[in-house]
């Protein structure tokens, strides 16, 4: 609902192309039911918080340390846990996928690498809870990064064309309602 993502803008006031590819990725229902956006937005203002585990620093650091995009788990599982990028990948499917007999063995696993890697088994479980709640949320950062320039294009000529941009918008309109009908 646009009037949701309005809001949501206005809560967040985005001053940065970043935080608008982050708030498409996070407007869904499972990182609105999750609190995931209201973490986001607090990180944002300011709020102070730490980093799971310090390696994840740089992986999201442009997220306010949340857990954002597929790719910041599957960068966080190679960091923490050494996987390869094509176990990282069946992480992202399982997780996708919520198999819930592929994710405990997933997530065993990723323990079990994290500490095999030097991290600690308490450190490498609650990351493990972390990541777990993501599969239903996650998004791809491609398509959060297009979707939002798509956005902010179509706001910017709304906002300084209005006219060509209903115009625009009605014969685009017209011309798909025209292209639907039976010959």
């Amino acid at each position: 609902e646009s009037s949701g993502m309005r809001d949501l803008l206005r809560r967040v006031q985005p001053s940065v192309f970043s935080d608008l590819a982050a708030l498409n990725a996070l407007y869904r229902p499972g990182a609105l039911d999750a609190g995931t956006v209201e973490v986001y937005i607090e990180r944002r203002r300011g709020k102070k918080f730490d980093y799971p585990l310090p390696a994840l620093e740089p992986l999201l650091a442009e997220t306010h340390g949340v857990l954002v995009y597929q790719e910041q788990v599957m960068l966080a599982a190679r960091a923490i846990a050494g996987y390869t990028p094509g176990e990282a990948d069946k992480l992202r499917k399982a997780i996708g996928k919520k198999d819930e007999a592929a994710l405990k063995a997933e997530g065993e696993k990723f323990v079990r690498k994290s500490v095999e890697n030097g991290v600690q088994k308490r450190k490498a479980e609650e990351l493990w809870e972390l990541i777990l709640p993501f599969g239903r949320y996650g998004f791809n950062k491609s398509h959060s990064v297009v979707y939002a320039l798509l956005a902010y294009q179509t706001a910017w000529m709304k906002v300084h064309f209005p006219v060509d941009f209903m115009a625009a918008t009605l014969t685009a309109s017209s011309r798909r309602a025209s292209s639907s009908r039976w010959p």
